[in-house]
C-alpha cells in the first residue's frame, strides 16, 4: 500500500542467490501461467532481492515464494508478476504512474495487461490504496498521538458528522475489488482468482508506541479499519466466485508490534529489510504459504527458494531510495 508522501524506495540483499538443492520437489496443485497482480503488500517493497523497477517489486514476495511451491517459478513463461507498489483498483485496467504522480519516473503498463487466455491462475492483493485509507492510517495518525497519548484523535480526525470517513469509503472499495475480479475473469475466464487479504499491523489488546506510534485509543480503531478492508475483500471474493485467503486471522500475534515475530514493519524503514508498515520477508513466506495450502497444497519444506534475477545493484537502490524520500542525501 502507498504512504501519504509517496511510496517506497528499492532495497537488495548484498548476497548472491541462494542455490538450489537436489531434495523432492514440494507436492502442490497444478498450474501452468500463473500471474500476480496487486499493490506493495504483494510487491514487497524494501525487501531483499529488490527488482531493478520503481514498482518496488521483490524477488522474495509471496508471489514468487508461492510460485516456487507450485513449481513455476523457473519455468520459462509460466510465471509473470506485474505487482507494483502504490497501485489501487484503477491500475488494473489503467496505467500507473511510478514511484508516484509527483515523481514520473516511469509508467507501468496495466496489470490486467499481464493476463492472457492461458493463465489458469491469479492472485489479487489490492484494495487499501483505494480511497487513500491505508495511506490516511499510518501517514495521519502518528502526527496526532501527542495531541491525546491516551485517546483516539485519529479516529476524530476522520470522523465527519459522526461519520466514520475510512471505514464508509470501504463500502465503495469492495464494488471495486468485484469489478477487478470480474475484469480478470474476463481476460482469464478459465483462472482460479485468489483475493489475498492483507495481514494485520496492530495487535488486538495492547500498545507499542515506540513501533507503531499511534495513540492509545487508535489502536482498536485501525484495527477495526482493516477488519472491515479485509471483510470487503472477503465479500467482493464470495460474491464474485473467487477464492479468498485470510492472512488478517493467522498473523494473530505476528503484528508490528511482535518484536522478532512480526509479519510486518513498524514505523522504521530498513533499507534493507522492509518498508515502513509493510511485510518484511518472514510475512512474506508465511503468506505464500497460507495461499499454497488454501490451493490444496502441503506446507512441506522448499527445496527451491526464489532467486535474485533482475536484482537491482546496491547503487541503484540508493539512488532509488533517495528519489523516493525513504532515505536523505549524504
Amino acid at each position: 500500500m502507498r504512504r501519504i508522501a509517496l511510496t517506497f524506495a528499492l532495497a537488495v540483499a548484498a548476497s548472491a542467490a541462494t542455490g538450489l538443492t537436489a531434495e523432492a520437489a514440494p507436492t502442490a496443485p497444478v498450474y501452468k501461467h500463473y500471474v500476480a497482480l496487486g499493490d506493495s503488500f504483494s510487491a514487497g517493497p524494501l525487501i531483499p532481492w529488490q527488482q531493478a523497477s520503481w514498482c518496488f517489486r521483490s524477488n522474495n514476495n509471496y508471489p514468487a515464494w508461492l510460485a516456487t511451491k507450485l513449481g513455476l517459478y523457473y519455468t520459462s513463461g509460466a510465471f509473470t508478476d506485474v505487482t507494483c507498489s502504490s497501485a489501487d483498483t484503477t491500475n488494473m485496467a489503467q496505467p500507473q504512474v511510478t514511484p508516484s504522480p509527483d515523481i514520473p519516473m516511469s509508467t507501468q503498463s496495466p496489470q490486467f495487461d499481464a493476463l492472457s487466455l492461458d493463465t489458469d491462475l491469479i492472485t489479487i492483493g489490492i484494495g487499501g490504496n483505494d480511497y487513500s485509507v491505508f495511506g490516511s492510517l499510518v501517514g495521519t495518525c502518528p502526527g496526532l498521538r501527542a495531541s491525546n497519548p491516551t485517546g483516539s484523535p485519529c479516529q476524530e480526525h476522520f470522523t465527519v458528522n459522526g461519520v466514520d470517513t475510512l471505514s464508509a469509503a470501504l463500502v465503495n472499495t469492495q464494488k471495486n475489488l468485484e469489478n477487478v475480479i470480474k475484469g480478470a475473469r474476463a481476460h482469464s475466464p478459465g483462472a482460479k482468482i485468489v483475493m489475498v487479504g492483507y495481514p494485520r499491523l496492530v495487535p488486538p489488546t495492547g500498545t507499542c508506541p515506540d513501533v507503531v506510534p499511534f495513540a492509545d485509543g487508535d489502536y482498536r480503531w485501525a484495527d477495526a479499519v482493516e477488519r472491515k478492508l479485509n471483510a470487503a475483500v472477503a465479500n467482493a471474493a464470495r460474491r464474485q466466485g473467487a477464492l479468498y485467503v485470510d492472512t488478517y486471522g493467522p498473523s494473530l500475534g505476528h503484528d508490528a508490534c511482535a518484536g522478532d515475530a512480526a509479519w510486518v514493519a513498524g514505523q522504521y524503514t530498513n533499507v534493507f529489510g522492509a518498508a515502513a508498515y509493510h511485510p518484511n520477508l518472514a510475512g512474506m513466506k508465511a503468506e505464500a504459504d497460507l495461499i499454497h495450502r488454501a490451493l490444496g497444497g502441503t506446507s512441506s519444506t522448499l527445496a527451491l527458494k526464489p532467486s535474485g534475477r533482475n536484482a537491482a545493484t546496491k547503487a541503484e537502490v540508493t539512488t532509488m531510495a533517495r528519489y523516493a524520500g525513504e532515505i536523505s542525501a549524504p
